[in-house]
């Protein structure tokens, strides 16, 4: 377990980008890639980063936990990009060791974007390896694996790794200029800052013929806690990132409210559909969270600042001042998905430049920005970060899951239902 004050130390640059020197430079050699997790995202950061600029990127495995997301992958990047997929039937991994294999494999980046419950395992395993990783967001479900993912995050700096995090808006020019004008006191002393991730929902999937359990939580796992932490963590996480760059840490405590009122039907597991949370970082200003999966009603993505001289729409780089007066607006191009992308050019520039940028410590901090709120939610209490971040509270242990015949960390109830948290019941920390 990392003390307080090493995990306070981290979140003083919550913001910034630690960048040492790596082992090896790759100049305009080819550097390889393997792939853990082929589902939607991972499909799509592959692609992204073989469309990186200025040297050869190849694919050269893949794993995943079902052998139909793995094909529909390699179908998928091969037909995007049919010169640099190399990965043959003796590099493809299907099962709960399929990690294992890829790590084995001949690639130098990693790229971990299985649901986030698993990924401090996988972190902490290619970092053991010595492989350089680009890992999707939220890094963790849950307390412990949070100190896990930063325990890894140190050797991987002590020896050289990049560590990329798919947290994106740090790589977007408009966010970026426009936290440096904050950060450079345009408008004063933050006072309080407001995120939203309100949205009409996302994907279910249903429970299939001879599933056993474990297999059906794994595949609608967006529903399910241990794997997906909730969409406070999964999806919010973005925007409370983004307050934290501002505020150049993390909160130290936070409270608030949610629920399940339309999240109610079959293959809905445990998640709620509301959050509401207000955080507080140290000195006294405020953020208020909101985040909701629910059709029909207001929809808003994004992040807005307010200080003692005025306040930024940082989604959409502007700042203005207390008469509503437009006083700075980023001149960078609005490029839908960019930082997607540029994200992963950054990591292969720096790469064949000798560096190890690590982005690690930032993703730790704002997923357990993302989940103290999921605390607060679901327990209905004031939770303070130092008793949020050294929780024992652990939803699942990865390391001992080996077949589909394992049995899963929740179970349905008899009329199919998972157990869901009950403020003012539920213990969180």
């Amino acid at each position: 377990m990392q003390s307080s004050s090493l995990l306070l130390a981290g979140g003083a640059v919550a913001g910034g980008l630690s960048v040492a020197r790596a082992a090896h430079s790759f100049g305009s050699d080819t550097i390889r890639v393997g792939l853990i997790g082929c589902g939607g995202r991972g499909t799509g950061a592959v692609t992204q980063a073989l469309s990186t600029v200025d040297g050869e990127v190849r694919l050269t495995a893949m794993g995943d936990l079902f052998e139909d997301r793995m094909q529909t992958a390699f179908r998928t990047i091969k037909s995007k990009h049919p010169d640099r997929v190399d990965v043959t039937r003796d590099t493809r991994f299907v099962g709960f060791d399929a990690y294992q294999k890829v790590l084995q494999a001949d690639v130098d980046v990693v790229i971990l974007a299985t649901p986030p419950g698993f990924r401090p395992l996988h972190f902490e395993a290619a970092v053991d390896v010595g492989k350089h990783v680009f890992m999707e967001k939220p890094v963790a479900t849950d307390a412990p694996g949070v100190r896990r993912v930063l325990a890894a995050n140190a050797i991987a700096k002590h020896n050289g790794l990049a560590v990329s995090v798919g947290l994106q808006r740090h790589h977007e020019a408009r966010y970026r200029q426009c936290v440096a004008q904050l950060h450079g006191g345009m408008i004063g002393d933050v006072i309080m800052s407001r995120a939203y991730w309100n949205g009409s929902g996302i994907w279910v999937r249903p429970r299939q013929q001879n599933d056993t359990e474990l297999q059906y939580q794994c595949r609608n796992w967006y529903y399910f806690n241990w794997l997906c932490g909730d969409h406070i963590t999964e999806q919010h996480v973005h925007n409370l990132d983004v307050i934290n760059w501002v505020m150049d840490g993390f909160p130290v405590e936070a409270q608030g409210q949610g629920g399940r009122q339309v999240r109610t039907g079959e293959d809905t597991g445990q998640i709620f559909d509301h959050h509401f949370v207000e955080y507080t970082y140290d000195g006294g200003a405020k953020l208020i969270s909101q985040c909701r999966h629910m059709k029909g009603c207001w929809n808003s993505v994004g992040e807005y600042v307010h200080g003692t001289r005025g306040y930024a729409i940082v989604n959409k780089a502007e700042i203005y001042d207390h008469q509503d007066n437009l006083i700075w607006k980023s001149d960078a191009a609005v490029e839908q998905g960019k930082g997607w992308q540029q994200q992963h050019h950054d990591l292969f520039a720096a790469l064949r430049r000798g560096e190890s940028p690590n982005e690690a410590d930032y993703g730790a901090h704002s997923t357990m920005t993302a989940i103290m709120g999921r605390m607060a939610t679901y327990g209905g209490k004031v939770v303070r970060w130092d008793d949020a971040i050294h929780s024992d509270i652990a939803l699942a242990d990865f390391d001992s899951l080996r077949s589909w015949d394992d049995v899963p960390p929740v179970l349905p109830a008899d009329d199919g239902s998972y157990p869901v948290a009950v403020p003012g019941k539920t213990i969180v920390v």
